[in-house]
């Protein structure tokens, strides 16, 4: 059983103990979808008001990302590369915090309630997308931990 104690409000403390649940969580398997399906949710659990937390995984046949697995409302199923904050995140290869998504040009509403958005490229794999019905909701140190976190799930992710 997995015991989450999360305390956002002590970023010194939340961030490595986040690191080292979700480490913990995925280690030693090597399905990653499974592992995916599990970090979506303990993120969604973790982090305070999200309304959308999850995975589009590239298609290399489809040229396209597609949905994986997430918490939330139903979602977009396929997005183009360079389309909407996640398909912009993944062709630059490039992490995006955006404050108001009605204020990102091609913003795909998947959910209307969704007012700030935070996308991490995995490589070549797809992105992480978390969205927040608060604007303004992630914060630099959101983005940086975050980012950092993936990258160092990312070799344990098996894709």
């Amino acid at each position: 059983m997995w015991i989450m104690n999360s305390n956002y409000q002590k970023p010194d403390e939340f961030w490595p103990k986040l690191a080292e649940d979700l480490s913990a969580l995925i280690s030693g398997e090597e399905n990653a979808i499974a592992n995916l399906a599990n970090i979506s949710s303990w993120l969604f659990h973790a982090l305070p008001e999200l309304n959308w937390c999850g995975f589009y995984l590239w298609n290399e046949v489809d040229q396209e990302l597609i949905l994986g697995p997430f918490q939330g409302k139903p979602a977009c199923i396929r997005i183009q590369s360079g389309r909407g904050v996640c398909g912009t995140a993944y062709r630059d290869q490039k992490t995006l915090r955006v404050d108001d998504v009605a204020s990102f040009p091609g913003h795909i509403a998947c959910d209307s309630e969704s007012q700030s958005e935070l996308v991490i490229p995995l490589q070549q794999f797809g992105v992480l997308d978390l969205d927040s019905p608060k604007l303004n909701r992630f914060s630099k140190r959101d983005e940086v931990e975050l980012t950092r976190i993936m990258n160092q799930l990312l070799p344990m992710l098996k894709f």
